[in-house]
């Protein structure tokens, strides 16, 4: 062979590698890459702020003891490991700064029911209320009736309509929501090995976080991993998450048989992800969510359906709102968007990065599980 052809066959081969690029993204880096930033926007598409730069001087915190100020807690469902982890966090941190907590309540995911909560806590006069709205249109009334009274609000994840910060409300907190949307898509890459047919069930509802995740999964896998085609996505309204994942989930292994993986908006959903694949006897099905709950770190314990997801980190975010309450009662400038950074966890980080998001061992299931 010539030179001349030789430099010929090289560059073609140079090009066609160009063109044609990686099979596809490097899973293990991209996971890496997702603890150094957050890539979410904020309700109204802030810029996040970090969490670590919250913080209390001694001066603030005394005249924050010295009102007696009294708090509420909203929750929009408190059935799952990640609302315990906050209102833990949300308490603790309220200890500290001497603010009592007059009141929890779970709605159920019922914007009925929150509005309901949200009149009988208002009687009792509260100082701050820290929420995460069932729906933002529904319960907006109720909140700027709190916000109007004087109440300093302070919320998880999802806003009400048409509410700005600053005037409306102290700050939202959320964890990169996006940032664990692509953790759970690398996840579902890497156990995949970079190919296969896979199910998707998403939260059909107007719940900005949930949708953060869902777009930031599809958008990875189609960016990322060009053999991975997803071929089926069933949604699901509650409040019976966990039966109407397992009801969606069926569905799309019945009518697609060659699905390798399934995703599942958060852990409880992934939950009946999980029956759906046994009872379908389909013992090699991956699936990757996001959020720690127990039931899910089990399966991951034992190597079995769930092979990883991106974790919250609630407690921290509960310790965060509850001094962005402390903010807003001693007048001080609080962002409008703070955020925590992703977590992905498999199998192998799954002790640590329990400690991580609950700020406590794991428990003794996920131990012996893991062959402890």
């Amino acid at each position: 062979m010539t030179n001349r052809r030789m430099f010929l066959c090289g560059a073609a081969a140079v090009l066609t590698i160009g063109l044609v690029g990686p099979a596809f993204a490097d899973p293990d880096s991209a996971l890496a890459k997702l603890q150094e930033s957050v890539l979410s926007k904020g309700p109204s598409g802030e810029s996040p702020s970090p969490a670590s730069g919250i913080s209390l001087s001694d001066e603030e915190l005394g005249k924050i003891k010295a009102m007696n100020a009294t708090a509420a807690i909203v929750m929009h469902y408190g059935g799952n490991d990640w609302s315990r982890a906050q209102i833990n966090g949300l308490q603790t941190q309220f200890k500290t700064m001497g603010i009592k907590v007059i009141a929890v309540t779970d709605a159920g995911f019922k914007p009925e029911k929150q509005v309901a909560d949200l009149e009988t806590i208002m009687a009792q006069k509260p100082n701050v209320i820290v929420s995460i709205p069932t729906d933002p249109a529904a319960t907006a009334k109720a909140y700027k009736a709190a916000a109007d009274a004087g109440v300093k609000l302070v919320f998880m994840d999802n806003v009400p309509a048409g509410f700005k910060a600053g005037s409306d409300y102290v700050s939202v907190v959320s964890a990169d929501n996006y940032g664990n949307g692509v953790a759970s898509a690398h996840l579902m890459a890497k156990s995949l090995n970079g190919e296969g047919e896979i199910g998707v069930v998403f939260h059909a509802a107007d719940f900005f976080v949930t949708k953060q995740r869902y777009d930031a999964f599809k958008a990875t896998i189609a960016s990322d991993y060009p053999k991975i085609k997803i071929v089926a996505e069933q949604g699901i309204g509650g409040p019976d998450f966990s039966g109407d994942a397992e009801k969606a989930a069926s569905a799309i292994l019945t009518s697609n048989p060659n699905v390798k993986g399934i995703w599942a908006v958060w852990d409880v959903p992934a939950e009946g992800v999980i029956a759906a694949a046994r009872n379908a006897g389909r013992d090699d099905l991956v699936i990757t969510t996001i959020d720690l709950g127990e039931n899910v770190a089990i399966s991951m314990a034992q190597g079995s359906f769930v092979k990883g997801l991106g974790a919250q980190r609630p407690f921290d975010a509960g310790v965060v709102e509850a001094k962005l309450a402390g903010y807003a009662l001693v007048g001080k400038e609080a962002p409008a968007f703070v955020a925590l950074p992703a977590l992905p966890v498999t199998r192998d980080n799954l002790l640590d990065a329990w400690k991580t998001v609950y700020s406590t061992e794991a428990t003794a299931n996920i131990k012996t599980s893991l062959g402890q």
